[in-house]
């Protein structure tokens, strides 16, 4: 039935195809047979560039504010839905395989912890050019990062496995998190 209320949109235009992407938003009320009031339901109908098809979505709200608003809002709840599988698959979070609640407690908080140090890092002392890595990476790249102590005498050295990752990187990260520890009260 939702389809068939915007099907006038899900036809592709005879005309030379786009030089970019478009997209095309609508609303309309609609209830089904089981539900006890009218909705609001805002419709993206979007045409992507060498697709044959339009990628279609459906929001279906209770908020009566603007169409562009309501589509940024629901993004944003995506963009939290997959930040929170990060933490699950990643830092493996719902692993709490303590006994006591207590116990699982504690390392739900670790968890969480790390997870917003994982996220909060990238944006205040990684240099510009990885920023953008994802949360695996950051793992892999710069925690899990076999080395060495040798002590010797009143020197303490990290000898560190060259292939994992870029010495000038880890210096300029230590110097970020430097600049933070002066930037505190």
């Amino acid at each position: 039935m939702l389809y068939e209320t915007i099907g006038y949109q899900l036809t592709r235009p005879v005309v030379r195809p786009p030089k970019k992407t478009s997209a095309w938003l609508t609303s309309f009320d609609y209830q089904t047979g089981t539900w006890s009031e009218v909705k609001w339901v805002v419709a993206k109908v979007e045409w992507q560039l060498g697709e044959w098809y339009p990628r279609v979505g459906f929001i279906v709200t209770n908020l009566q504010i603007g169409l562009e608003v309501v589509v940024e809002f629901y993004n944003q709840r995506g963009t939290t839905g997959q930040w929170s599988k990060q933490g699950k698959y990643v830092l493996k979070w719902t692993w709490l395989s303590c006994h006591r609640v207590e116990d699982n407690q504690v390392r739900l908080q670790l968890f969480s912890l790390a997870y917003n140090w994982a996220n909060f890092l990238p944006r205040l002392a990684l240099p510009n050019g990885v920023q953008h890595w994802p949360l695996t990476t950051l793992r892999e790249r710069l925690i899990k990062v076999g080395a060495k102590i040798v002590r010797h005498a009143w020197n303490v050295t990290f000898q560190m496995v060259e292939v994992a990752i870029l010495g000038k990187l880890y210096g300029v990260l230590l110097r970020g998190i430097v600049r933070l520890k002066m930037k505190s009260p």
